[in-house]
C-alpha cells in the first residue's frame, strides 16, 4: 500500500511513525510533513488545506490510502472531494466533522439526545451576548463556534474576564469568522480525561483513554497551550472499566447513532474531552481526528497495525479488526520554544536528535530541516514531545525526561510536573481527547 499522512504536527508524525511499521505498507507520503516525518516517510510540499493540491497529489501518486491528521482539512471537505473521486481516506465528511468544527452544532446534537454536557447559550450578536453575561454570575466559560487552533476557550473567572473575551473574539475578530458566533458556557469543576474511539459510520471501537496538560506552567499555571504534555492510561479514579462501559453508552454511542439518524455517518477517530463532575461525567467538546498530544502517548501503546484499523474504519466496516493496547503507561512532555504561546522566535539548531535510549521516542513538532546549514532547526511553538514507555509511570515519565535532558535549542521550555504523583488534574475546561 502507498499511504499518505497529511498535516506537519507532531500528532502526524506519530501516525506516520506507526504506520511505517506495518508490513502493508510500502510507501509512505507525507503532505507537507516536517523533519521527523522526513525519517519515516517522503515528505511532499503540498499544503494540509490545500484540499485541491492533495486531491491531485494522490491521485498522481496512485495513493491507496489518505490519512488526514488536521482539523482544517477536514472542515474544508478533503473527505468528501476524495469519496467523489473515488479515493479511500481516513477521516469524516464536512457535514460529520461539525462535531468539532460547530460548537453550537455538537452543544445542539447533545442536548437533544440527552447526552450529559454543561449548559450554554449561542449568541451571534455582540450585544446580546455582552448583556448575557452582564446578567449572569461567574465563572463562565466563553467558547468560539469554530476552529481556532485550541485557543478559543477562556475559562472567564470574573464578567471583566468575560466581557474583555466576548469583545476579542466578536469585535476584535482575534479567530476571525471562527468568533462571529459564540457559546456562553456553564463553569464546571472536576478532572479531565480524554477519551478516544475508531468509528466506521456504524460501530465504535473499543475506548482507550488520556490525560493532557493545556497550561503553560507547572502546577497548571500560566495561559493555555495547544497542549503540552500528557500520559496514557488515567488513573484509575478517571478511567476504569465502569467509567469505560458509562462513556461508551451514554456518549460515544449515542452521539454516533445521532449522526447516522440525522444524515451525517461518522467515519474517522472521535475524542471527546470529558469531566468529572460533582454531577457525574460531562462532555466539555468533541474532536473529529487524533488528540495532539494524546496521539503521541496513546500510539506507541497501540499493538495492532494502525494500517488495519485506518483500512477498516476508511471502508465502512472495523469487524474482525481487534485493538491491543499494550498495558505499560505511556508518558509524554512537550518542549516548546520560549515565548510559546505569545510570541516567539524560531531558526533555532536542534542538538541531540540522534541519541537513542531504550523505550524513548521524540516525535517532531514545529521541525523543518535548513536547506543551507543542512540542520533541523526550530519551526513552531511546539517543536517536540520527548515520549517514554514503561511498566510503571514512574519509570515512563522519568523515560521521558531523560530524553528531554539531551535535546537543546536555544530558548527550549518545557514544565517539569507531568504525569507527576502530586499533581492532580485542575478544574478547567480541555480540547482534546483520546483514541
Amino acid at each position: 500500500m502507498r499511504v499518505l499522512v497529511i498535516g506537519g504536527g507532531g500528532r502526524e508524525h506519530a501516525i506516520a511513525w506507526k504506520l511505517s511499521q506495518s508490513p502493508r505498507v510500502t510507501e509512505l507520503l507525507a503532505a507537507p510533513g516536517n523533519a521527523g516525518t522526513a525519517q519515516v516517510a517522503e515528505n511532499v510540499a503540498v499544503g494540509a488545506e490545500d484540499v485541491d493540491g492533495l486531491l491531485r497529489l494522490a491521485q498522481d501518486r496512485a495513493v491507496d490510502l489518505t490519512v488526514v491528521g488536521l482539523e482544517a482539512a477536514l472542515a474544508a471537505g478533503i473527505a468528501d472531494r476524495f469519496a467523489e473521486a473515488g479515493l479511500l481516506l481516513f477521516g469524516p465528511t464536512q457535514s460529520a466533522a461539525r462535531i468539532e468544527t460547530s460548537k453550537a452544532f455538537a452543544k445542539d446534537l447533545m442536548l437533544r439526545h440527552g447526552v450529559p454536557t454543561a449548559a450554554a447559550a449561542v449568541f451571534d450578536d455582540y450585544d446580546d451576548a455582552r448583556r448575557y453575561v452582564e446578567g449572569s454570575p461567574a465563572p463562565v466559560v466563553i467558547k468560539a463556534d469554530g476552529l481556532a487552533a485550541g485557543k478559543g476557550v477562556v475559562v472567564a473567572r470574573t464578567k471583566k474576564d468575560a466581557l474583555d473575551a466576548l469583545r476579542l473574539q466578536m469585535v476584535e475578530r482575534t479567530f476571525g469568522a471562527s468568533g462571529d458566533r459564540v457559546l456562553i458556557e456553564e463553569y464546571l469543576e472536576g478532572e479531565e480525561v480524554s477519551v478516544f474511539a475508531f468509528v466506521d459510520g456504524r460501530r465504535v471501537s473499543p475506548l482507550v483513554a488520556a490525560c493532557d496538560y493545556k497550561r503553560q506552567g507547572d502546577g497548571d499555571t500560566g495561559p493555555n497551550t495547544g497542549g503540552v504534555g500528557a500520559y496514557s492510561p488515567p488513573p484509575p479514579h478517571l478511567w476504569n472499566d465502569d467509567i469505560c462501559r458509562e462513556v461508551r453508552s451514554r456518549i460515544i454511542e449515542p452521539v454516533v447513532r445521532a449522526l447516522s439518524e440525522e444524515g451525517a455517518p461518522y467515519t474517522g477517530a472521535l475524542y471527546a474531552g470529558l469531566m468529572h463532575t460533582g454531577q457525574g461525567l460531562k462532555v466539555i467538546e468533541f474532536n473529529c481526528r487524533l488528540g495532539d498530544p494524546e496521539a503521541q502517548v496513546l500510539l506507541p501503546r497501540l499493538i495492532t497495525d494502525l494500517a488495519d484499523v485506518m483500512i477498516g474504519v476508511a471502508r465502512g466496516d472495523l469487524t474482525g479488526v481487534t485493538l491491543a493496547w499494550d498495558p505499560r503507561p505511556c508518558v509524554g512532555v512537550v518542549l516548546t520554544s520560549g515565548g510559546y504561546p505569545g510570541t516567539y522566535e524560531t531558526g533555532f539548531a536542534i542538538d541531540g536528535l540522534d541519541v537513542e535510549q531504550p523505550n524513548a521516542m521524540l516525535f517532531h513538532a514545529g521541525t523543518r530541516l535548513d536547506a543551507a546549514s543542512r540542520r533541523t532547526v526550530t519551526d513552531g511553538g511546539r517543536v517536540l514531545m520527548a515520549v517514554g514507555l514503561a511498566p510503571t509511570l514512574g519509570e515512563a515519565r522519568k523515560t521521558a525526561y531523560d530524553r528531554a535532558a539531551v535535546v537543546g535549542f536555544e530558548r527550549a521550555f518545557w514544565r517539569t510536573d507531568i504525569a507527576s504523583s502530586e499533581r492532580r488534574r485542575a478544574p478547567l475546561h480541555g480540547k482534546e481527547a483520546s483514541l
